[in-house]
């Protein structure tokens, strides 16, 4: 199966991008620069691709993400600590976010002749991001079934859309994902904060899967912190 993977540099989608190169044909990787604060994930994007020695695409989506106002990534507004569950997370919605680049995407194969397109949406993305469900995956497919009747099949792959992101990990671990080579925080910074919520369950998710953290966070504990309000 021919495969584009949709690739941010983030740990999912890095480690998605060796799973392919590992079980399919890993055609390209295609990034998106849509004004987020945490555009230096896109370096690791690249990395990606030179890694595994195919090419890569960052499409400039700026002006688009400029009127996609209100997130946390893209506004001049806080991006709040604590846990991925919280409801204060919701602040770093991206309206429409992936509806918007899996369709550029679903064009970019169909014209290349690419059999699937591939997303790193996880389990753990449900709670805060209406377009990383499973109705949202099934639907998207039915919809793209229908644009491009009669002109390309594309699938859309997605392993881990009801997998957690310690299950990431674990798969990670098993196709020699870099993790140190992955970018999660939301802020951008130079470290990772170790207290937005990326961090926080990138943290966690490590811890539950018993594979070594390798990631330099600015705040290594606070995850904990944030577990225990979570749970309490």
């Amino acid at each position: 199966m021919k495969t584009l993977v949709v690739c941010s540099g983030g740990l999912d989608s890095v480690t998605l991008a060796h799973k392919v190169a590992a079980e399919y044909e890993l055609a390209s990787l295609l990034s998106f620069d849509y004004g987020q604060r945490h555009r230096k994930e896109l370096g690791f994007a690249a990395l990606c691709a030179e890694r595994l020695n195919v090419p890569h695409r960052s499409i400039d989506m700026r002006e688009i993400g400029r009127g996609l106002s209100g997130s946390a990534l893209t506004d001049s507004v806080d991006v709040p600590d604590g846990h991925y569950a919280e409801d204060t997370m919701k602040v770093t919605v991206v309206p429409n976010r992936n509806a918007i680049m899996l369709a550029t995407a679903f064009g970019l194969a169909a014209a290349h002749k690419v059999e699937a397109v591939a997303t790193a949406v996880h389990g753990g993305d449900h709670f805060i991001y209406p377009d990383c469900r499973p109705a949202f995956i099934d639907a998207f497919q039915m919809m793209q079934d229908r644009a491009l009747d009669g002109y390309a099949k594309v699938r859309l792959y997605a392993p881990y859309v009801n997998l957690t992101k310690a299950d990431i990990v674990k798969d990670g671990a098993t196709y020699g994902t870099p993790f140190a080579q992955t970018w999660s925080c939301y802020k951008g910074a130079e470290r990772h904060c170790g207290r937005c919520g990326t961090c926080v369950e990138r943290r966690e998710a490590f811890h539950l899967s018993g594979h070594p953290d390798p990631t330099d966070y600015e705040d290594s504990d606070f995850w904990l912190d944030a577990l225990r309000r979570r749970t309490a």
